[in-house]
């Protein structure tokens, strides 16, 4: 007699139905129901083409948090974590662990062989560098934000527009 067993034991999901386990079934049914009504609702309006292209954007979403997992994570914490790090994160900076006295002895050490540098110099290149990547990271975050709003606004548009000529002939 023999038994398979699945080599990754933490991998092993157990299915309820047509080999989908219970979450991605839900996520199923409610994307095609979803899908459904949608294309139901707009195919007298704008076509049966159109009423695709509108409900696609709109059953991914619900279609992938059963079925798309990374490191762990279902599609909707992973999308949440995407957007934490796009809108909400700081600008790192370095601070020097160095103490002043750290710094007073090498620049002693240096100028006794004679190869002193410029410290002072170097300083503030580090602090205009800093605050150079600080203006940056906000200008890509509002360009970033810009773009999303962006096509955000030109999907709905295109969906008004299509509606609206739809309606008129």
């Amino acid at each position: 007699m023999v038994i398979e067993i699945n080599k990754d034991i933490d991998r092993y999901q157990e299915t309820v139905a047509l080999g989908l386990t219970a979450k991605q079934l839900i996520f199923s049914v409610a994307s095609v129901v979803v899908g459904g009504g949608l294309v139901l609702l707009l195919y007298k309006y704008i076509g049966l083409t159109g009423a695709a292209y509108v409900a696609i954007p709109c059953v991914a979403p619900i279609a992938l948090g059963g079925f798309y997992s990374y490191n762990g994570m279902s599609f909707y914490e992973y999308m949440g974590k995407k957007l934490q790090f796009m809108f909400h994160n700081k600008a790192l900076t370095y601070v020097s662990t160095e103490s002043e006295q750290a710094i007073k002895a090498y620049e002693a050490e240096q100028s006794n062989t004679g190869k002193k540098k410029k410290a002072g110099k170097g300083e503030k290149t580090e602090v205009t560098d800093n605050k150079k990547n600080k203006e940056d990271f906000e200008a890509m975050k509002k360009k970033t934000k810009g773009i999303l709003i962006g096509m955000i606004a030109a999907v709905v548009a295109a969906v008004a527009g299509a509606v609206i000529y739809k309606a008129t002939r």
